[in-house]
């Protein structure tokens, strides 16, 4: 996730190890509106009703989104909510929105909040959503886990921060259009870096002609490649949009996706009594 702000921001991020994982937070620099329900996966994390990160509706009761979000609802998850059919935050209150409760969530058992490996969560959902919903559908896995070639166009979805020193959210759903970056070459660009480590089960992306990249507030949401679901957004930066610090995402790779099934799979007293890894 990206801290909000620039060179103050910046600044601030050398002082502490919590600015630090403040900094490696995400919203769309330089994307477009897409067209209302278009992306019907998209879910908004919200605490006390405000947007903190984005989200993936994977299963009628699944989200995935980031580790490091849990950061924002630690203590509770009482005031945590997904909003679900959403395209305005504000305006969409009686066109088809879900809003509900989250059960539980479980975090990939090595996420190392310091490098950023593992930086993947699902939160259960209190009741599933109704699959025959034309706003609210899940989006599929992919199936093998494979990596993506450099240079393949991608596309990432959020409400976050529209310019990389914007302090308010995007009201409606944006989108920006990436190329995957090599990822010797993306490692290379951090390797001065204390607070990311680039690993295989990473990819790294950036629009060099139009400086299009996430920013705060774009946390957990997709990264879609050919129309795959191949990626969570994790960090990058600072500042967004910076083409030599590309946008940084969890790779859905097989170890991932295994961990997933395993969980989502779980009987539902097994489930309950999970208590390892849980984000609070």
């Amino acid at each position: 996730m990206r801290l909000q702000g620039s060179a103050t921001l910046a600044a601030v991020c050398l002082l502490s190890m919590w600015a630090l994982a403040a900094c490696f937070s995400e919203t769309i620099i330089n994307g477009k509106e897409v067209k209302p329900h278009s992306r019907p996966w998209m879910v908004s994390i919200q605490v006390n009703g405000h947007h903190t990160c984005g989200g993936v509706l994977i299963k009628d009761s699944w989200v995935l989104t980031a580790a490091h979000c849990r950061r924002n609802f630690k203590q509770s998850l009482k005031l945590v909510t997904a909003l679900l059919g959403a395209h305005s935050l504000t305006k969409d209150k009686d066109k088809g929105i879900l809003r509900v409760r989250i059960d539980k969530c479980v975090i990939f058992p090595s996420y190392d909040l310091k490098t950023k490996a593992g930086d993947i969560m699902l939160m259960k959902l209190q009741r599933e959503v109704n699959p025959k919903s034309k706003t609210v559908k899940a989006k599929a896995l992919p199936a093998s886990g494979e990596d993506v070639a450099p240079r393949t166009r991608c596309s990432v979805t959020g409400w976050g921060v529209t310019t990389p020193n914007g302090k308010t959210r995007s009201d409606t759903l944006q989108e920006a259009e990436v190329s995957i970056m090599p990822r010797l070459l993306c490692a290379d660009r951090y390797s001065g870096s204390k607070d990311v480590v680039i690993t295989e089960d990473m990819l790294c992306a950036r629009n060099s002609s139009t400086g299009a990249d996430s920013c705060t507030g774009d946390s957990g949401g997709p990264l879609l490649c050919r129309g795959d679901l191949v990626g969570v957004v994790a960090g990058g930066g600072p500042p967004c949009g910076n083409p030599k610090k590309p946008g940084v995402y969890t790779r859905l790779s097989k170890t991932y996706l295994s961990w997933i099934r395993s969980i989502i799979s779980l009987p539902k007293e097994v489930f309950r009594s999970l208590s390892a890894h849980s984000c609070v």
